[in-house]
């Protein structure tokens, strides 16, 4: 199956979404990466889900990404005494602290030490997803005395953020650390990681990963949207996660976040998805609204890797319809000429090695000369990406003899993994290329390639060749009879 786009689309699974027909209905409609959600479900649910997305692969023949969201730690109140919990009114006095006691209108526990070791007066703290606010007045190590500043019902064991300082909490709870080893052995591709806030949080994931899935780093939160170039380099991916990001952040803030956030990782070559809320309505309605149409594609038109749907296609009324519309989107967004203009004049590349020099030089032959595909034979994937940083006008062709690497370049632009064998000679390599050129439709014998390679073969970071192939067979051997 031949994608008529290149952004990919990420659709989470969840109880609408658990059964091989509807995982499959999900593929053929569009879905490029499954997401499992950690924060939801058993590990046998989890399991389950990928066993069928594995089959889905194995019956369709085309490799299919999986990515394991981990939870991150949750910073939650106590419970109070009315089951209803109770209504803070603007301007009150409000207290948090460890006492268990059950809370009232004057007070309740925050079982987080950690939070009043780092806050200070004037810091604010969000409960529910932000729509109760309030600045600490004075605080110790195991108090916050706060003013309300934005009232409203708050009851047991709501969420708190804490926006304003860099909180000494790891990004990996103890639940996080059993996901990831159980989503590793399992066998995902990639990992996202949650409440990250400095570096050092995603070389802990990496570490425990120890190679078998690429780690991926949510920007949800204030500090790691300052600290992002650091995140980026030690990264596989990013997330930009608006939902969190509009919690703790001004919500016009976010914006121009995300176009900073998607053009740093493109200018890394490094795959970056935009999440959170943006077919919501289509939960309940087997439409979109005009402003969600009009989010999924600004996302494209900026040159995110990948789309998300989150709750649309885990639990919503209309899955399958919810990634058609993104599939739909993004056909059109690409067909359109403005696309093109956004896209290249947003093209900055420093460009320091051979392999930069050399998938430049593919791209430019490929647009200036009647050329069909961009073909890329890569052990780690690292070629594709750079290829795909480019964003050429023609179709990537990813060639790879691993698996493994053939998953997770799922989730980079353009990127159509085809699974080869492995090749000790170049001639070999060029066979295979237009073989899969022709296989899936991006050309005929009459056409021509280009090729990209590193010789020696099956070595990682070698890119160092290209060619200009026609995909008619006897001409390759005419030239090449050896």
């Amino acid at each position: 199956m031949r994608r008529l786009r290149n952004v990919k689309i990420v659709a989470t699974l969840g109880p609408v979404s658990s059964d091989y027909a509807t995982i499959r209905a999900l593929f053929e409609a569009g879905a490029d990466v499954f997401r499992l959600n950690m924060s939801h479900g058993t590990h046998d649910d989890i399991r389950a889900r990928h066993v069928i997305i594995r089959q889905v692969e194995a019956d369709t023949g085309r490799p299919i990404a999986i990515l394991a969201d981990l939870q991150g730690p949750k910073l939650r109140v106590g419970t109070f005494a009315s089951p209803t919990g109770e209504e803070l009114a603007e301007g009150a006095p409000f207290r948090m602290d460890l006492d268990p006691a059950p809370g009232d209108a004057t007070r309740v526990q925050l079982p987080h030490p950690e939070i009043f070791a780092a806050l200070e007066p004037g810091a604010s703290l969000l409960v529910n997803d932000g729509k109760i606010r309030l600045r600490v007045e004075t605080c110790g190590k195991d108090f916050a005395n706060c003013t309300v500043t934005v009232g409203g019902t708050i009851s047991n064991r709501k969420g708190v953020n804490v926006p304003d300082v860099v909180l000494p909490v790891a990004a990996l709870s103890d639940k996080d650390r059993k996901d990831l080893e159980f989503a590793c052995e399992l066998g995902v591709d990639w990992l996202a990681l949650s409440f990250v806030q400095r570096p050092e949080d995603v070389i802990e994931a990496k570490e425990l990963a120890k190679g078998r899935a690429a780690v991926l780093s949510k920007i949800e939160k204030p500090a790691a949207v300052k600290a992002y170039d650091a995140i980026l380099e030690v990264s596989d991916g990013i997330m930009v996660a608006r939902g969190d990001l509009g919690v703790e952040l001004p919500v016009h803030s976010v914006p121009p976040i995300q176009k900073r956030l998607v053009r740093g990782a493109r200018a890394a070559a490094k795959p970056v998805i935009v999440a959170t809320q943006m077919l919501e309505s289509m939960i309940e309605s087997p439409m979109p609204t005009r402003a969600e149409v009009s989010d999924v594609a600004t996302a494209i038109y900026e040159g995110a890797d990948a789309v998300m749907l989150s709750a649309e296609s885990a639990a919503g009324k209309y899955p399958i319809e919810a990634v058609q519309t993104m599939n739909n989107v993004a056909i059109s967004v690409e067909s359109d000429g403005t696309y093109r203009q956004i896209i290249e004049a947003s093209r900055s590349v420093n460009r320091t090695s051979v392999a930069d020099g050399i998938v430049a030089a593919a791209r430019e032959i490929a647009e200036s000369a009647d050329i069909k595909a961009i073909c890329c034979f890569s052990q780690s994937g690292t070629t594709v990406s750079l290829v795909a940083r480019e964003r050429p006008r023609v179709p990537i062709i990813a060639l790879t003899p691993l698996m493994e690497t053939a998953r997770r370049m799922c989730l980079t632009w353009g990127a159509h993994c085809v699974i080869t064998e492995e090749q000790d000679r170049f001639k070999g390599a060029v066979i295979s290329a237009v073989r899969a050129a022709r296989t899936y439709g991006f050309a005929t014998e009459k056409d021509q390639i280009v090729l990209t390679a590193g010789v020696p073969f099956n070595v990682q970071g070698t890119t160092n060749i290209l060619r200009v192939a026609p995909c008619d067979e006897r001409l390759i051997y005419r030239v090449d009879p050896e």
